[in-house]
């Protein structure tokens, strides 16, 4: 046998040991993948960086086109308004100015087709055309048109029309649209943009033209539009459009995007391979010392190492080494307490944990304690807050006929308590044993508490003599809770006792006695404030009312079904919340037979 107890103690030793380093080894393995999870510092600066250094080219390649961007689009633009003062030479005042009245009339309804086709056919108006398309291919423009614009019509801009594409108020005098079949003829008309008609109202009103630039982008790509107006004698009688596509500007924004990107990247890189070297030789190596100096700490069981010492860089990494390097003395210290605190906590805890069986252990705890008495039920549980209490109950039998009842509740928690606890239990049980009165006990350990009592404790008493014989309770109240009294067909409820002060509040107090009569099947119940002031997560009470409704749910019940009973609901109605106070309950209940109403001896069944 003992052999084989030998062997099994060393396999499960064994076996302790393998799951053990199996622990270790998975541990180590968990760390690793972390370790593999996380990002360096210098891998974080570096992305930082090139994060920035992308965000600051983006900028100013964006600040760049833009300037560019408006800088060609105005050469362009004035480039068009030259060759609209250029075309406006190929006309001499007269001619324009009858061109644009025949075509007004013509296209207002005034006159017929007679004056439009005999302009069309003159050669002076196709040697002006011939002029003008010679021009437009000088230029590289899309297209230079000469127009008149139905002002009334350009002014009533009719959106559902223009929807249609039935508000037309440019009429053509002619038209040298690089596209010889797409061409106007002289007579047609033709609409305008809508963001464009405030711009040439304007420049109809005014005769200037507008600065801003009429932009627009079609099947051609990007065209700049000059709306050049002619004036006579102070009189806008016609326009000179002219459409430059700007294909060129295009080709140079993307070749001026090209260039930006390509010496962007090449500064950025070197700046980032110069800011990486800088920030690896001054941070990135200083604090990965302090890092592997800190993991040599954990590892060599808090042994500090020297390679905080040797960190000199004079900002705050050489700060941050010497936080570092602090903190690890003060672990050592804390540690160094920690292990004197612990050991004397336990020590502490021992003693408490014996003190807590001696307090126990002076609370009577067999039940049912007088068997051969069977005219009494008594119970009574303390449940205390903390190891040891300040909540005592007590009862004994001062003679054959006669059993004292204590229920107590020391002021304060914890071992000052307890200790007054024992001196107020020891000295009511001997004075009571010598056969005093309730009122005489309690003066009498009233004045005995008083003297040195320098921690100014206090005590309250509920004392009580009952008369086993008679069932008369003869009690007194040193400033504790009210009694609890079921009455026969009525249930429990309070009895209002006058108090009296509590013990060890001043020398001489009286206390006034009072007599009650428990008749067969009657209870008494006494408790501690622990009782109605249990709390739940809300921070209400349990209270009175719900402490004798659980009294009354069990009319019948013996005194430990009945304590037990109170307890689960004060429980149950505490929930999660913590017990601040001690719980301390008893309970007598009259058990002598009683006479029916012929005088017979009748026992109630429970």
């Amino acid at each position: 046998m003992e052999g084989h107890f030998v062997r099994e103690k060393k396999t499960v030793r064994e076996e302790a040991e393998k799951k053990e380093t199996e622990k270790e080894e998975t541990g180590k393995k968990e760390a690793g993948k972390k370790r593999q999870g996380r990002l360096g510092l210098a891998f974080k600066f570096i992305l930082g960086l090139s994060i920035v250094g992308v965000c600051i080219m983006a900028g100013m390649a964006a600040a760049g086109v833009s300037a560019y961007w408006q800088s060609i689009t105005w050469q362009y633009n004035e480039i068009a308004y030259q060759t609209a003062r250029t075309a406006e030479g190929y006309f001499t005042g007269e001619q324009l100015a009858g061109y644009a009245d025949a075509v007004y009339r013509y296209c207002t309804g005034q006159t017929g087709r007679e004056e439009i086709d005999r302009i069309a056919e003159s050669e002076s108006y196709l040697r002006t055309k011939e002029q003008l398309d010679r021009l437009r291919s000088a230029m590289q423009a899309n297209d230079i048109f000469v127009f008149v614009f139905d002002i009334d019509l350009l002014k009533n801009f009719d959106q559902e029309a223009y929807d249609r594409m039935e508000w037309n108020p440019i009429y053509y005098i002619t038209d040298s649209y690089h596209i010889e079949e797409e061409q106007f003829s002289i007579g047609d008309s033709s609409a305008v943009l809508k963001d464009y008609v405030q711009d040439c109202i304007r420049a109809y009103e005014t005769g200037v033209h507008a600065d801003n630039y009429f932009i627009s982008e079609g099947e051609f790509g990007y065209n700049t539009s000059a709306m050049y107006p002619v004036v006579q004698d102070g009189r806008t009688v016609a326009f000179i459009g002219v459409e430059i596509p700007m294909s060129t500007l295009q080709g140079n924004v993307r070749s001026y995007l090209v260039r930006t990107i390509l010496v962007g990247s090449a500064i950025t890189l070197l700046l980032l391979a110069a800011a990486t070297w800088f920030l690896m030789r001054t941070l990135v190596v200083p604090v990965r010392q302090v890092a592997r100096a800190a993991g040599m700490f954990v590892k060599n069981n808090n042994a500090i190492p020297d390679a905080l010492r040797g960190i000199r860089t004079g900002d705050e990494i050489q700060l941050l080494s010497e936080s570092v390097l602090k903190m690890e003395e003060d672990i050592n210290s804390y540690i160094e307490n920690l292990t004197r605190v612990t050991a004397e906590k336990e020590r502490i805890g021992a003693e408490l944990d014996v003190a807590a069986h001696i307090q126990a252990d002076m609370l009577p705890g067999i039940f049912p304690p007088y068997p051969d008495r069977k005219e009494i039920d008594i119970y009574a549980v303390m449940t205390p807050a903390r190891e040891v209490g300040g909540d005592f109950y007590d009862f004994f039998l001062v003679d054959d006929d006669h059993l004292a009842l204590v229920m107590a509740d020391v002021s304060g928690k914890g071992v000052p308590a307890a200790l007054f606890m024992v001196i107020a239990k020891t000295l009511i049980k001997n004075r009571a044993q010598m056969g005093a009165s309730p009122g005489e006990v309690l003066e009498s350990v009233n004045n005995q508490l008083c003297e040195n009592n320098e921690s100014e404790m206090f005590v309250t008493v509920w004392l009580g003599i009952y008369e086993l014989s008679t069932g008369r309770l003869t009690a007194a109240n040193a400033g504790h809770e009210y009694p609890a009294v079921r009455r026969n067909g009525e249930g429990f409820s309070l009895y209002r006792d006058r108090h009296g002060l509590v013990l060890a509040g001043m020398e001489n107090s009286r206390y006034r006695e009072y007599e009650l009569t428990l008749e067969p099947g009657e209870a008494v119940f006494v408790y501690t404030d622990g009782v109605p002031e249990a709390t739940d997560a809300c921070e209400r009470l349990f209270g009175t009312d719900r402490m004798l409704q659980a009294l009354n749910d069990r009319p019948e019940a013996s005194a430990q079904e009945l304590l037990l009973h109170v307890k689960a609901k004060i429980d149950r109605f505490a929930g999660s919340a913590p017990q601040f106070d001690d719980i301390t309950m008893l309970c007598l209940a009259n058990r002598n037979e009683r006479k029916d109403h012929e005088g017979n001896n009748a026992r109630r069944d429970h």
